[in-house]
């Protein structure tokens, strides 16, 4: 009976999420009209599926209610993702143009939701203008994060909404709000991105871009997706302005949302200055411009066009914020460079952001837990607090914090193990995994571009890990634990 209310609850609330997500296809149908195209038909058959699926799953059990438990909330978030993929999927594999099997669709699909920006795609310039609205769509949905967004616009969901924010905000803190109710707060993190959103695009059609273009692009770049419209991604525009413009962009979407907010409610930019981890976070990232524009002003091997000040700022941002657009050969770059901007994609941006990566917060936390370590090997008896501002860190927070590390790193040599018994070289391996989980998308190696000519199951590993990265790792591993299907 406890099994059957639980699987009620389940499908009650996925109903209710995917029913508006069936709205989503509208606008592409708009483009698609506009530039008067053939995709209409797939974007109406996805519409209607999608809507039909959520009604299914949620008019039988309208009548329940019942508040959502946390362990509830892991699967609702975890089957919602899977379930978008699946429902977002139907307009690239029903499009007579472009022509994808069921699974490539699936994976330009999770890797736009996820903001990942991995791409099995190309020729886009020949592409239909809806289809690639649609795909930059799916980015800007996946990076304000539809939970959020549902909670945001659907009150009636006021079924445990604290359980899902939870699950699906990104960082260690997932108790803080911005405010007492928890819809308030999903409504304010809304306006936020989208307020951005608004400000990339216009800025980006006043730097030169199409309005096409500046809105698409503005989709990718606040929700640090990647996708881009052109097959050059942003070399396309070769504008050093617009890339300035880019690197502003990328970094707010890669900082706190929380942060943005302050700023604003208290119209004072101290706030951002006064947070550790986002002075970090610009010290990481300023010092890995400078070593990365040194490396290649004295490397013999790199074309002098392809290490212009805009250009090294541009793409180390791009890798910094796990955004992942190209605007110069970088795979061309000295190994050492390589290596350098794969690493720093795995760190990622700062917590309650856009971004993906381990965030760096959970950096700097780490730090002063090493620097506590030797601290007590000089004074034993010395008692330590490691504080984040003015306030004191709990050791469950500690634990949590460590315990995702290692977890983080033993995913990560257990699906690279599996990426080598599939024959992939070892380089190619650790960046195809390193784009895929830290939701960065660029690649170097066999396959630096794009992901097309991946064996199937490489993309299905690929997909699980963009999937898992998105989700920071727990949301999805809880429901690998045996204790979890205990009631």
């Amino acid at each position: 009976m406890k099994n059957l209310r639980y699987l009620v609850n389940i499908s009650r609330v996925l109903g209710v999420l995917l029913m508006p997500f069936s709205a989503t296809m509208l606008p592409p149908i708009l483009v698609a009209l506009w530039y008067k195209e053939e995709t209409i038909p797939a974007f109406v058959f996805a519409t209607v599926t999608t809507l039909m699926l959520g009604i299914i799953l949620w008019f039988p059990f309208r009548g329940e209610h019942k508040e959502i438990q946390p362990k509830e909330a892991f699967l609702i978030v975890t089957l919602l993702w899977l379930a978008l993929s699946f429902t977002g999927t139907f307009p690239f594999a029903f499009s007579a143009n472009p022509n994808m099997s069921f699974l490539d669709a699936f994976f330009e699909t999770i890797s736009g939701l996820t903001t990942t920006g991995a791409t099995v795609l190309s020729d886009l310039d020949t592409l239909p203008r809806s289809i690639l609205y649609y795909r930059q769509q799916l980015q800007f949905i996946g990076g304000g994060g539809i939970i959020v967004l549902s909670i945001a616009i659907l009150p009636m969901l006021s079924i445990g909404g604290m359980q899902l924010f939870r699950a699906e905000i990104t960082g260690p803190f997932k108790e803080d709000k911005l405010s007492p109710r928890i819809t308030q707060t999903a409504k304010t993190l809304w306006f936020i991105y989208l307020g951005l959103v608004i400000l990339c695009a216009l800025s980006y059609w006043a730097g030169g871009m199409s309005l096409f273009d500046a809105i698409g692009h503005s989709f990718s770049t606040i929700s640090t997706g990647g996708f881009g419209t052109h097959d050059a991604n942003f070399e396309f525009f070769q504008s050093p302005l617009l890339e300035w413009m880019a690197v502003i962009f990328m970094l707010l979407g890669a900082i706190n949302f929380s942060l943005h907010f302050s700023a604003i409610y208290h119209k004072d930019l101290l706030h951002y200055w006064k947070d550790p981890e986002l002075k970090m976070f610009l010290i990481f990232w300023f010092s890995v411009v400078c070593i990365t524009g040194f490396a290649l002003f004295y490397h013999p091997a790199v074309a002098q066009s392809s290490h212009t000040i805009a250009k090294t700022f541009f793409q180390v941002t791009a890798f910094f914020t796990t955004t992942g657009f190209c605007n110069t050969d970088f795979y061309h770059w000295p190994t050492f460079v390589l290596m350098l901007l794969f690493l720093i994609c795995l760190v990622g941006g700062c917590a309650g952001s856009t971004a993906g990566g381990i965030k760096m917060i959970r950096l700097l936390i780490l730090k002063r837990i090493g620097e506590r370590e030797i601290k007590r090997l000089i004074h034993p008896s010395g008692h330590y607090l490691i504080k984040l501002g003015n306030s004191c860190l709990q050791s469950r927070t500690l634990e949590a914090i460590m315990g995702f590390f290692l977890i983080f790193i033993a995913i990560f040599v257990v699906i690279f193990l599996l990426l080598l018994m599939m024959g992939l070289d070892p380089i190619t391996a650790f960046a195809t995994l390193t784009a895929s989980i830290s939701n960065t998308g660029l690649g170097f190696g066999a396959v630096p571009e794009s992901f097309q000519d991946y064996d199937d199951s490489v993309k299905i590993l690929m997909s699980i890990a963009m999937l898992a990265g998105r989700l920071e790792l727990f949301t999805l591993l809880v429901l690998l634990t045996p204790n979890y299907w205990r009631y």
